[in-house]
């Protein structure tokens, strides 16, 4: 419990400190954020306010992580680990490669959707492919190629090809669905900080209950490895997300860009698979996918139809246009992630009730 705690702490100071070290430096460069046409009138105001805030969550998670390992941690960095920090850390430089074209070209486009979805496929097939070597004393591998949702779908299996392709899939629609979310101040963050802490639980619990660890394992135990590390890595995250929540709630000081929002999206993406809790995934995360099909559904309703479904989507703006404040909304979203993370956690320590010896 003390690496958790450690990792959270000290994501959560360095976040918070180094943030407004960002603010006055981008600030002072210019670096602000351009606004979409269809919300000016709504957030004008925000134009101009620093953005590639996530190069605070990344440092704050990374730092939190390392000094884990520096101060109590008696071993040397998991694999596991390191490949999820590393698929976050490549995905928020794709991010961040996004945000610096924009603010240059003084525009809200920012890398075309070629170079992002290059961007996420080298990060996608490293990931994937590296997460499937490097087997422990068990055998046991980062990732599996089988589909899971509590735990491997046995009958459901991939192969290594299939499995980098499903890898890809997930972690693309994860970082873009974190990315059409983060669009009013401290929702992105907010969310992404239950989504994480439901991980710190997730990943604490299979490592209590590993099969490897436990002298007379049973049906209930979790064929996972590196569960530990993993739970150090999403609360130094969880942390790193809370810290900059203090500058970037409304009216926010500093927004994360797509340099944090892409970077977030992988890192769930990540811990879903190195959990194997990949459909379980979709519940804990059940904002950022009804905003994500939100997306999606309105632009099949309109090239089908001509007409809007939603008054403009991502599916927050909708009620913002609606005349709902947006504070209003930003809580209101925040209640339903949290009630999502709640059941998805629920239906994890439901599995595992189920399977333990009466």
């Amino acid at each position: 419990m003390k690496h958790i705690l450690i990792a959270a702490a000290v994501g959560l100071v360095v976040s918070i400190l180094f943030t407004p070290y960002l603010i006055r430096v981008f600030s002072k460069q210019g670096f602000g954020q351009e606004i979409r046409e269809e919300v000016q009138k709504s957030h004008s105001a925000k134009r101009g306010t620093p953005t590639m805030g996530g190069m605070a969550i990344l440092v704050a998670m990374w730092a939190g992580y390392l000094a884990t390992h520096l101060t109590v941690s008696e071993a040397l960095p998991s694999v596991t680990a390191l490949l999820v920090l590393g698929l976050t850390t490549v995905l928020g430089f794709v991010g961040f490669l996004d945000d610096f074209i924009k603010i240059r070209k003084r525009r809200n486009l920012g890398l075309n959707k070629t170079a992002k979805l290059v961007g996420q496929m080298v990060a996608s097939v490293l990931f994937a492919i590296l997460a499937l070597q490097f087997r422990d004393q068990s055998g046991i591998t980062p990732a599996s190629a089988h589909l899971s949702f509590i735990r491997d779908i046995s009958v459901v299996s991939f192969g290594v090809i299939g499995f980098v392709i499903f890898a890809y899939v997930a972690i693309s629609g994860w970082s873009n669905a974190v990315n059409f979310t983060d669009g009013m101040d401290g929702l992105a963050g907010g969310t992404a900080a239950m989504v994480l802490a439901s991980y710190v639980l997730i990943g604490f619990w299979q490592f209590r209950n590993s099969c490897a660890l436990l002298d007379d394992p049973g049906p209930a135990c979790y064929q996972v490895r590196d569960p530990l590390d993993v739970a150090v890595v999403a609360a130094a995250a969880m942390g790193a997300c809370v810290g900059f929540l203090w500058w970037n709630a409304a009216p926010a000081k500093i927004f994360m860009g797509d340099t944090g929002s892409l970077a977030i999206g992988g890192l769930v993406a990540g811990l879903s698979m190195t959990t194997r809790t990949e459909l379980l995934m979709i519940v804990i995360g059940g904002l950022f996918v009804v905003e994500a099909l939100s997306v999606v559904l309105q632009i099949v309703v309109f090239r089908t139809s001509r007409r809007r479904l939603f008054r403009m989507a991502p599916f927050h703006h909708h009620f913002e246009l609606a005349g709902w404040a947006e504070t209003t909304v930003i809580i209101r979203f925040w209640i339903l992630a949290a009630i999502s993370c709640l059941f998805g956690v629920g239906l994890f320590y439901a599995d595992w009730l189920a399977l333990v010896p009466s």
